[in-house]
């Protein structure tokens, strides 16, 4: 069905949103494995656990190896954004599937804890992760959605002229 004024057809497809959250969901805590195993083979630090990745504490950033998952989380942030450019490819839905992202992630860190964050820095950093996935992917695609449409009359033209 057509949304009255858009150049797009927009169909309800309950599947489809599913999938683009799983597969974001699944991109999210992929690359996240990624950006803490680089950080940590770059530092020399090998903790490697679940724990860095769901428990509180680890961000702490008055531990040094704190500060390196802070980078490797904003590092997520910003290759997330690029799946949501590729995944999503909708500028006006950038916010909603990045906030679901991070609403799984809090739930996930809830249960493997037992509790909330206690922690305000936990707070800020997965905020300004929000931030960060939305505004870049918002971009991303508003970009895409923005290339100019080739709209060529030349050949038309030339083909219609007529000779007086």
């Amino acid at each position: 069905m057509a949304v009255g004024g858009s150049f797009r057809y927009t169909v309800w497809d309950p599947w489809m949103i599913l999938s683009q959250m799983a597969t974001l969901q699944c991109y999210f805590y992929a690359a996240l494995g990624f950006w803490i195993f680089a950080w940590d083979v770059l530092t020399g630090e090998y903790p490697r656990s679940l724990g860095q990745v769901f428990k509180y504490s680890s961000l702490m950033l008055n531990q040094p190896h704190g500060k390196i998952l802070v980078a490797a989380y904003l590092c997520n942030a910003i290759s997330c954004s690029l799946a949501l450019w590729y995944v999503v490819q909708r500028t006006k839905l950038c916010l909603d599937f990045t906030c679901t992202v991070y609403f799984f992630h809090v739930i996930a860190c809830w249960i493997y804890n037992g509790h909330l964050a206690p922690t305000f820095s936990w707070w800020v950093l997965n905020g300004v992760s929000v931030t960060v996935m939305c505004v870049t992917g918002e971009f991303l695609c508003m970009r895409t959605e923005l290339k100019a449409i080739p709209v060529s009359m030349a050949a038309t033209a030339n083909s219609a002229k007529v000779d007086l």
